[in-house]
């Protein structure tokens, strides 16, 4: 066999490199929580359906078909990515610290969220979805939110353009889910965005 064969045969069997995805944004977006802060939040582990709980991207297709893309895959688990830049996004709006899995200062109130991802859906060229419902709870057991939201961020070709429309639709869930628990640390009642 000569060389030419032997590199074709070669180029032939290898695969394409993997891709890696985050929904984290950069570390130099968020803003430090500020120490004045009376309160702080604490964002618990988030749920997300099974289908897309896998290391591959899972886009739609079709009405009736998916796909499962091997090259292309998140760089840590999809629950992971999700509650990490959730809780960037609301540190940074909230200007309070997530202290989820750290103790609490006696007396410091604390503000507990909880979010269920109902639908992570991707579909190229189309659109990014994201609907979930959370809750916000405050200081005591009567002092509770549970709200909905379906948002849907139109989406150009690609994949790196299909990871950017659920950073903006995450974006958004957060700024929902900040302004609930704005109402509810102000004392009122908010009504869900």
């Amino acid at each position: 066999m000569t060389a030419l064969g032997v590199a074709l045969l070669l180029g032939a069997c290898s695969s394409a490199p993997t891709r890696f995805y985050t929904l984290e944004g950069p570390v130099a977006q968020s803003a430090p929580a500020s120490a004045s802060m009376p309160y702080r939040i604490e964002l618990m582990p988030v749920s997300i359906p099974e289908q897309v709980d896998q290391p591959q991207l899972v886009i739609r297709e079709s009405a009736d078909r998916v796909a499962v893309l091997e090259g292309e895959q998140w760089v840590s688990p999809l629950g992971d990515q999700i509650h990490t830049a959730l809780s960037d996004d609301l540190v940074r709006q909230l200007g309070a610290q997530d202290a989820y899995g750290l103790p609490h200062a006696r007396g410091q109130e604390v503000y507990r969220i909880k979010l269920d991802v109902r639908r992570f859906e991707s579909m190229p060229g189309a659109y990014a979805l994201i609907s979930a419902v959370w809750s916000v709870h405050g200081k005591d057991a009567r002092h509770v939110l549970n709200c909905a939201a379906t948002i849907k961020q139109p989406v150009e070709a690609g994949y790196s353009a299909l990871v950017q429309g659920h950073q903006q639709a995450l974006a958004q869930l957060a700024a929902d889910v900040a302004m609930t628990e704005r109402g509810l640390a102000r004392g009122v009642n908010p009504a869900c965005p």
